[in-house]
């Protein structure tokens, strides 16, 4: 004789019948959750899988698979786009060569797998949520047209049958759904099969345990070690370039507390430092042998011995600015910092040199001066991702798109939570910007082109427009952020631009007086030299810019160069005064003076060196 079912009180019920309604929708939504990202050079869809194990389509080419990262035994099936299908009638050594003009590309993804899974994962949430909300809509509509057509009586009648058996319907339907979610999520290719060795090639890295099949397992065991070489020369160059980094900050760090009580006694804007001050750049602030080293002096030191001019860096402080005394700045601790980097050109390996600077100099406001992509694709996404990662937890990163990137360039920035201009002036930390993505849009094989309906000459006059239209409303502006420096000459001439920071040109000049302001143009942080592969280690030298703002007067105190040599090096200059900007406009000069306002079409003048892709990328 059964015992009868107690019904359990009206409260748990509800519960329970929320679950079996939430259980399937959240299995459902999670085990079919989907993303178009990137992986190398290519596109992928990302999929959702049951069986614990990532393996990645090629194609012709085969498949990867490794153990899944992910919990509750989920995987995911990549499936990457655009493989050539003719690659299944060449050789080992062929197919390499088909691969290799994607090989900067696959070693960046590879050097840092890392971004790519965390935008995957969130991409596949994000998708999990709205699948999740969806069925939950479906479930709850559908629930509440059957409890209208029931009517009361029915109702009732079905509740007195079904409650005393609630736990055990509850029980029997979410062993069902996650059984059957679970069978439909499941690609029994993927689980079926012998097993595959896991590929000594990838021992010591990321994808150590990875299986390969197919035609990509030849090429993999027969040139696979030169790639995993090419990847830990990478990796241990800019670790130990980090780690001089490192070294570098702590002395320069210990001169300045050394010299802070002096420098505060007699410090004046001509106060720069020379060959047997403590500061001065010839002191202890290098890690690294000598060749190679960044041995050029910041423009303006001073430092007659210092060495040669670093990848071209010209140009010097103005000499007025040494003529007046700076105002005495703000207490330290009111200062506001910013970081300025610029070129990266989709070199990753400078991301954690990139944050140890921003973390070591204090900067809230990293300073991106463009061309962070070598040519705006979505499958660069990967290395927006990875800069952004540098960017210290409460800090903020404004972005001037350069001519390399692309409006995807922007959308992906903006996706990571950063500040991307666009003509608007825009306030952070009480410092107001101005700026614009690029003019001209330049792509490998096609040239640069306006991406838009407005020439250079009418981008310059727009935002000439926008600051003086600033300055007569009392609020002004304190920087203007764009990528090439000439498109901001008319904005400096107006006398309503104050600072101007730039690349493009991937060699540093300034800071120098032009017009009414102070311009100063960023060296290549990727340390980008022409006619050289920006992945690996540096071919330049890499800079990156400190700067000290001081929000009460609403001026630029002070700037700090941070350099990389392409022999591990790094060097931390001492901070020099900024020139104060005269504020005075420039009187136009009667047309055909050979200035370079005049020159048509975005056309470079022929003085003003490009940052054109060197022709190993093309």
């Amino acid at each position: 004789m059964s015992r009868p079912h107690r019904t359990p009180p009206r409260w748990v019920r509800w519960t329970l019948a929320l679950l079996l309604a939430l259980v399937p929708c959240v299995v459902w939504g999670v085990t079919t959750a989907t993303a178009e990202r990137s992986l190398g050079p290519h596109e992928a869809l990302y999929e959702v899988t049951t069986n614990g194990l990532v393996t990645v389509d090629l194609g012709p080419l085969g498949t990867i698979q490794i153990d899944s990262p992910l919990p509750l035994g989920l995987g995911a099936d990549v499936t990457v786009e655009e493989i050539p299908a003719d690659l299944t009638a060449v050789g080992q050594a062929d197919t390499l060569e088909g691969l290799s003009q994607d090989l900067e590309d696959y070693l960046r993804f590879f050097g840092g797998p890392q971004e790519t899974i965390g935008s995957v994962a969130r991409a596949l949430v994000v998708d999990a949520l709205r699948r999740t909300g969806f069925a939950i809509l479906v479930v709850g509509a559908v629930g509440a047209g059957l409890y209208l057509l029931l009517g009361p009586p029915r109702r009732r009648e079905l509740t007195e049958r079904v409650a005393p058996r609630t736990y055990e319907i509850t029980a029997g339907v979410v062993l069902v759904s996650l059984v059957g979610v679970s069978l439909v999520a499941s690609d029994p290719g993927t689980t079926t099969g012998p097993s595959q060795r896991a590929s000594a090639v990838f021992d010591g890295t990321p994808l150590e345990g990875a299986r390969i099949t197919g035609r990509l397992a030849g090429v993999v065991d027969t040139y696979g070690a030169m790639l995993i070489d090419l990847y830990r020369e990478n990796e241990d160059f800019y670790a130990r370039a980090d780690a001089n980094l490192v070294a570098a900050w702590d002395r320069r760090d210990r001169i300045q507390r050394l010299t802070a009580p002096l420098a505060a006694a007699t410090t004046t804007s001509d106060d720069e430092p020379s060959p047997d001050d403590p500061t001065s750049p010839d002191a202890t602030t290098t890690t690294g042998d000598e060749d190679g080293a960044p041995d050029a002096p910041p423009s303006g030191t001073g430092d007659e011995d210092a060495g040669g001019d670093v990848s071209g860096a010209e140009g010097s402080a103005d000499a007025e600015a040494t003529e007046e005394p700076a105002p005495e700045p703000a207490a330290e601790v009111d200062l506001v910092t910013l970081l300025v980097v610029s070129d990266l050109h989709c070199n990753t390996g400078m991301t954690p040199l990139i944050r140890t600077a921003a973390e070591r100099s204090g900067a809230s406001i990293v300073l991106n001066a463009g061309d962070t992509t070598m040519n705006g694709t979505a499958v660069e996404s990967f290395c927006v991702d990875s800069f952004a990662s540098a960017v210290p937890k409460g800090a903020t990163m404004v972005v001037s798109d350069g001519n390399h990137d692309s409006v995807e360039t922007s959308a992906q920035e903006r996706a990571n939570g950063q500040t991307v201009l666009d003509g608007k002036v825009v306030e952070v930390e009480g410092i107001r910007i101005l700026g614009d993505r690029d003019p001209l849009e330049t792509r490998l094989g096609l040239g640069s082109q306006p991406p838009r309906e407005e020439t250079p000459e009418e981008y310059a006059a727009r935002l000439t427009e926008v600051a003086c239209a600033e300055e007569e409303d009392g609020d002004g502006i304190d920087l203007l952020l764009i990528h090439t420096p000439r498109m901001g000459n008319e904005a400096l001439d107006s006398g309503c631009v104050s600072n101007q920071i730039s690349g493009h040109m991937h060699t540093r000049s300034g800071p120098e007086r032009m017009g009414g302001g102070v311009r100063y143009v960023s060296g290549s942080t990727a340390g980008a030299v022409k006619d050289q592969l920006r992945i690996g280690p540096l071919k330049g030298t890499a800079e990156m810019t400190v700067l000290r703002f001081d929000p009460e007067r609403r001026r630029i105190v002070d700037w700090q160069l941070v350099q990389i040599g392409t022999d591990e090096s790094a060097k931390v200059w001492p901070r020099i005064a900024w020139p104060t900007p005269s504020g005075v406009p420039v009187v136009e000069e009667p047309a055909g003076d050979g200035s370079e306002e005049g020159v048509e079409g975005g056309e470079v003048p022929a003085d003003e060196p490009t940052d054109d892709v060197p022709a190993t990328e093309g």
